[in-house]
């Protein structure tokens, strides 16, 4: 087996290099190759025909979560090393169980960590920050980076112990239903988020005879916090139904609010 110095600089390669090295057309494969390098040099160690001949396919488009999907890169390295001690392990099937897994761990991994693990860490982190602490930001980064280094190391090596027999946890039914989950935990915790720290309101207000009517009170009678909601729904809109990038929602966002606060509507 590969000592630790070895698997360890190959998980800090994937670490520091699945996205740093992407582009459009092979996404994080550049950063895949990085990985395996130090593994394939200690498995070809004088044959540099051969190392290129190995690490040549996995140049191909790869693209998954990184943190979980540091997994796949362990289980691609062990099964390398199979490969060179002569075990029958092809190159076809290795490619073929990295890219089956490919999706799957992109699936959980969006769900669990950009949409539950990121939305509860800043939700306390606001939190924190209320009344300009600078706890919040503190903590967000020490939780977040100790979090996802150390899930990180763990799935990298997990990957590599296990082996083929990961295929069977992750491309399952048990795996899909852990992305329902996960992906239910995190709309619940985005609504919280929502609904506790998004504040928006109307100044107007009306006269019917001698009798003024305030527009804010009555929305408050008919439905308390309407307007935060249709805030996040329109937002919503523009990410899901008209596709915009999240720099331009921020810039529609930004318009509608100056416009509506030049005019008197909020």
């Amino acid at each position: 087996m590969l000592d630790a110095a070895i698997l360890r600089k190959s998980w800090l390669n994937w670490a520091m290099h699945n996205i740093t090295v992407a582009s459009y057309d092979r996404m994080e494969g550049h950063g895949f190759v990085k990985s395996l390098m130090p593994a394939v040099e200690k498995f070809y160690p004088d044959d540099k025909a051969r190392q290129a001949e190995v690490l040549t396919p996995h140049v191909a488009y790869f693209n998954t979560e990184p943190q979980l999907g540091a997994m796949i890169p362990g289980i691609v390295i062990g099964m390398e090393e199979q490969r060179a001690r002569g075990e029958p392990i092809d190159a076809n099937t290795i490619q073929t169980i990295k890219n089956s897994l490919m999706g799957p761990l992109a699936g959980i991994g969006d769900s669990s960590i950009q949409g539950t693990l990121i939305p509860v860490l800043l939700s306390i982190a606001i939190s924190l920050s209320q009344g300009g602490s600078v706890l919040g930001p503190i903590f967000y980064i020490l939780a977040f980076n100790l979090l996802i280094v150390g899930l990180s190391y763990r799935v990298f090596h997990s990957g590599y112990r296990m082996g083929v027999k990961a295929v069977d946890l992750f491309v399952s039914d048990n795996a899909n239903k852990l992305r329902e989950c996960m992906s239910i935990i995190g709309v619940t915790v985005i609504g919280g988020i929502a609904s506790t720290y998004i504040t928006l309101s109307t100044p107007l207000t009306f006269n019917s005879g001698k009798v003024n009517i305030n527009a804010q009170n009555i929305l408050d009678g008919i439905f308390p916090h309407l307007l935060p909601l249709l805030a996040v729904l329109g937002v919503w809109m523009l990410l899901t139904r008209f596709r915009l990038s999240v720099v331009k929602t921020m810039l529609v966002t930004l318009a509608v609010s100056g416009v509506g606060a030049f005019i008197g509507i909020f």
